[in-house]
């Protein structure tokens, strides 16, 4: 298959193919953001529990805010190749939604740093749904958590990003 001109090549392989960890030393220290969204769909009923704070285990929302924090502070022992961040930020909204049923999921990470924060937004997001679904499993084991993706990024070498919805 021949390279398209478009493409560039994978960061975290080196010449030979192997994984390594980008060298991000040459690169100027910016303001760096990410903000990532998912959601977790859930029957009415079970979205109900949540929003009344009575689940078996407690406040859902709470619990799913500060696990999705402790994630993202988490990321480099997570995902092999991440390089520890001193992250200066990092927001999660938990918003139901009636229409889904089930629970918007939003996180943003701030850094002053030499590489991205993309890999904390998403890990907030993912970590922040499982925990909704753990707490929420002894009603509704059909729980669904869909759409983690990026949705906007600034700062670094590639500038912004934004995608489309």
């Amino acid at each position: 298959m021949k390279d398209m001109p478009h493409r560039r090549r994978l960061s975290h392989l080196g010449a030979r193919g192997a994984a390594r960890m980008v060298d991000v030393s040459s690169k100027p220290t910016t303001e760096r953001e990410a903000l990532a969204k998912g959601r977790v769909v859930m029957q009415r009923s079970t979205l109900d529990i949540v929003r009344k704070g009575n689940a078996k285990k407690g406040d859902v929302l709470s619990v799913a805010r500060i696990a999705g924090i402790m994630a993202a502070k988490r990321t480099h022992e997570l995902i092999p190749l991440c390089h520890p961040l001193a992250l200066s930020e990092v927001a999660i909204e938990l918003t139901p939604d009636a229409k889904l049923p089930g629970i918007e999921v939003r996180a943003r990470a701030k850094v002053a740093g030499q590489t991205g924060v993309e890999m904390e937004a998403l890990t907030a997001v993912a970590v922040a749904c499982l925990t909704i679904y753990d707490m929420v499993k002894a009603v509704e084991r059909g729980v669904r958590i869909e759409g983690i993706r990026l949705i906007e990024k600034t700062g670094g070498r590639s500038g912004h990003y934004r995608a489309k919805e």
